[in-house]
C-alpha cells in the first residue's frame, strides 16, 4: 500500500442536479473520459497501492456506466465510496451494486427545506430524506452526511445534527456527520463573502454543537483542515492537487508511473491526509 495517499477522489463527471456555489466540482463543461479510459484510471489508481476511491462529480450516478466502474473498483480490491447529491439514488441502482459500495456520502445544507434550498435546489432536502430511507434497507452501506457550513445555515448545523442523529437511531447503518467550513476555492465565480464562515464564528458553533454531546460521531473540518488534504481525479482523466484556492494540475493519470514521487513534489499534505483517512474506516474489509 501506498505510504503517501490512502484515498483518491475521481470525479467522474461534471453534470450535476445542483449548482452549489461553492462546489469544488470540475468545470461544468468539462468532458468526461469514456468507460475504457475510466476503467484504466481505476486499475492505475489500484495499482499506486492506494485503499480507496470515491466516486464523486458532479453527481457520479448520472454517469450511465456508474454500475459497471463501481462493480470494477470493487471487483480488484479497492473500498468504494460514492458521494452523490441523493436525488438520483435508487433502488435498482443499489441493488446493482449491492456489495461493493463501502460508503455513501449525502449533502443536508438545512434541516428545513426553506434554509436548504437556499444553497441546493428546491426538493432537495426531500430527495436526501428519501435516499436515506432508501438507504436504511442496506445497513452494510455506511452512511455520511455533509454539510457545508456558510452563513446561510451555521446557526442551522445543531439541528441538522439533530435531524441526522434522529435517523441513526432508526436504521442499523453506521452514520457519520461530517461539517466543513466552507472553502474559498471553487471553478466557476462565486461572492465568498456572501458564503464563508469567519474562524471565530465558526469556532463558536463547534463549541454550541460539542456540548450537546450527540451520540453521533461529528466531524469539524475546517478551512485549515481541508487545506491541502484531497488528491482529484477530473472528468478529463487529469491529476489535481487543490491547495489554496488554487487547483495543481499533475497530468493525465495514466501518464504517471510513480504518484507518491508527485505528491512528495507537490503541496499535497500526506500526514494530515493518512490522519483524516482514519476517520473512518469500514468495520470489515472489503474483499
Amino acid at each position: 500500500m501506498s505510504e503517501i495517499i490512502s484515498t483518491l477522489d475521481f470525479h467522474v463527471t461534471s453534470a450535476c442536479t445542483q449548482a452549489c456555489a461553492y462546489c469544488w466540482g470540475p468545470p461544468r463543461r468539462m468532458a468526461a473520459v469514456d468507460t475504457a479510459h475510466a476503467l484504466a484510471i481505476i486499475e492505475r489508481v489500484r495499482a499506486f497501492g492506494v485503499r480507496r476511491i470515491v466516486f464523486t462529480g458532479g453527481d457520479p450516478l448520472l454517469r450511465r456506466d456508474i454500475t459497471t466502474l463501481i462493480q470494477h473498483a470493487h471487483r480488484i480490491g479497492l473500498e468504494v465510496a460514492v458521494s452523490t447529491t441523493g436525488d438520483r439514488l435508487t433502488r435498482a441502482s443499489l441493488d446493482a451494486t449491492r456489495g461493493c459500495i463501502a460508503l455513501v456520502s449525502l449533502p443536508l445544507d438545512g434541516s428545513t427545506e426553506a434554509l436548504n434550498a437556499l444553497t441546493k435546489r428546491p426538493g432537495h432536502l426531500a430527495a436526501v430524506l428519501d435516499a436515506l430511507n432508501l438507504l436504511a434497507d442496506y445497513p452494510d452501506i455506511d452512511v455520511k452526511l455533509c454539510t457545508p457550513a456558510t452563513r446561510h445555515n451555521l446557526r442551522d448545523i445543531v439541528n441538522i445534527a439533530a435531524l441526522a442523529e434522529a435517523w441513526a437511531s432508526t436504521v442499523n447503518n453506521r452514520v457519520f456527520y461530517n461539517v466543513f467550513q466552507v472553502f474559498p476555492r471553487a471553478w466557476e465565480p462565486c461572492d465568498w463573502d456572501g458564503l464563508l464562515v469567519p474562524d471565530r464564528d465558526w469556532e463558536a458553533m463547534v463549541d454550541a454543537v460539542q456540548s450537546l454531546e450527540f451520540g453521533i460521531r461529528i466531524n469539524f473540518l475546517s478551512t485549515a483542515v481541508l487545506d491541502r488534504l484531497y488528491v482529484l481525479i477530473l472528468p478529463d482523466g487529469g491529476l489535481y492537487v487543490p491547495s489554496g484556492p488554487d487547483y495543481h494540475y499533475f497530468g493525465p493519470l495514466l501518464d504517471i508511473d510513480n504518484l507518491d514521487t508527485i505528491l512528495r513534489a507537490s503541496d499535497f499534505d500526506s500526514i494530515k491526509h493518512l490522519r483524516h483517512s482514519q476517520a473512518w474506516r469500514k468495520a470489515v474489509p472489503s474483499p
